[in-house]
């Protein structure tokens, strides 16, 4: 499955790791989660729990990133790097 088949398909979760200051600022995903990046690694067994596939996204790309590098290595298979939100809404938009 690629990223977009992963956002498109409606089964995953999609979680945005950004600030909730960058959500009021700049916009947010409708249906997303919001588990700011720092937060991931103690809130593991609850995304593990979430449906799955597991999209991350953020501003640009590079936080969801690393979020996703460490989700992997914690056992999770399913998860993707969304990108920027802006990319996500494309991709949702489309």
């Amino acid at each position: 499955m690629t990223t977009v088949e992963a956002i498109k398909s409606g089964n995953g979760t999609l979680i945005d790791v950004r600030e909730p200051h960058e959500l009021d600022m700049e916009g947010f995903v409708p249906n997303a989660i919001n588990i700011p990046l720092g937060d991931v690694p103690h809130r593991v067994e609850e995304i593990k729990a979430m449906a799955q596939p597991i999209i991350v996204f953020c501003r640009s790309g590079n936080r969801s990133g690393n979020a996703a590098i460490f989700l992997q290595s914690q056992g999770l298979e399913d998860v993707y790097n969304g990108g920027g939100f802006q990319d996500v809404l494309d991709v949702l938009g489309s």
